[in-house]
């Protein structure tokens, strides 16, 4: 992945999508003791990042008669949103389960949902083979290069609005995003570190950066948009070359996180996507005083992870107390 593909994506997104807001929080900022940014990706139609990937995969693509993919769901919305957009149909495979507020969506955005597989592996497994036998384009995440070169256009729209950053966390499910971000990031800040933060009941990108190959890991966390069984090879290499660090949090620190995000920011987040203040919170002594973004990758949440993590006490106590 280049600082070029990236920058591609976005002429290419230009007339489709507009900047996400990139805001303060000074509560954040007060519990963290630094300068805390926010990049809100939940300002969308789908209320996450998969659309810069999805739409650019599918714009990229040759004359694509129809889209097929496997998602927990948030890359599934994408997908069906972006082929609606075109005029094409979509497929979307999901693993048993699914997660029913994203299931839901898929449909109100046209996707046809197939259910069925242990997990996302499983599911991907049963997508390919429909796209091979109907002829429609499989949009990986993770293997996609023109998919990981638009989820880098975070990167690149944080680094071009705010200058002199530190340190942007990032969650991570199959790579695409952190990796992405950090190419796009680094394109206009080199020096900027980007840190990537997974659940730890689904650990394999974070264990195969740190052991610099591909590692399998089984999946038992509740936050759906951070797994990954098997490591997609092209999202991993992105992330050996461009991200510098990688982190894993626990759901209970998620479901912290989460608590955290909605009395300190007022900003609702599904349990994942609070992966990135729980990193940032990991690292708060040695980060005292920087400029850090934490980018907010998703809202799509199950009310009762909500419910949940309002009985769980936020990070750093009760706000205002």
């Amino acid at each position: 992945m280049t600082a070029g593909a990236v920058g591609a994506a976005a002429r290419r997104l230009a007339p489709h999508l507009s900047p996400t807001p990139l805001v303060p929080s000074p509560a954040l900022s007060d519990l963290l003791a630094a300068e805390v940014w926010l990049k809100l990706e939940t300002a969308s139609e789908i209320a996450c990042f998969k659309l810069r990937g999805a739409l650019n995969a599918l714009l990229a693509a040759e004359s694509p008669t129809s889209a097929v993919t496997s998602s927990t769901g948030n890359h599934g919305q994408a997908v069906a949103l972006a082929a609606r957009r075109l005029g094409l149909a979509s497929d979307i495979f999901v693993p048993d389960n699914p997660n029913p507020v994203k299931a839901r969506m898929i449909e109100l955005l046209g996707g046809t949902l197939h259910v069925g597989g242990a997990d996302i592996d499983e599911a991907k497994d049963r997508a390919r083979a429909h796209a091979a036998g109907s002829g429609g384009i499989f949009v990986d995440d993770g293997e996609n290069p023109d998919l990981i070169a638009g989820a880098g256009t975070v990167g690149l729209e944080i680094g071009k609005a705010l200058a002199d950053i530190d340190v942007v966390y990032v969650p991570m499910g199959s790579g695409s995003l952190a990796g992405g971000t950090a190419v796009g990031l680094k394109s206009t800040q080199p020096r900027a570190r980007v840190v990537a933060v997974q659940a730890s009941g689904a650990p394999a990108m974070a264990e195969s950066f740190r052991a610099r190959r591909p590692v399998e890991r089984p999946i038992a966390t509740l936050a759906d948009c951070l797994v990954c069984r098997v490591p997609a090879e092209a999202a991993l290499a992105t992330l050996l070359t461009s991200v510098d660090d990688a982190l894993v949090a626990t759901d209970a620190e998620l479901m912290a996180a989460l608590h955290t995000y909605l009395a300190r920011a007022h900003v609702l987040v599904e349990l994942g996507s609070a992966a990135a203040l729980a990193g940032a919170w990991a690292e708060r002594v040695a980060n005292k005083g920087k400029r850090i973004v934490l980018i907010v990758s998703g809202a799509n949440a199950v009310p009762d992870h909500v419910a949940e993590a309002l009985r769980t006490p936020p990070l750093g106590g009760e706000f205002g107390r």
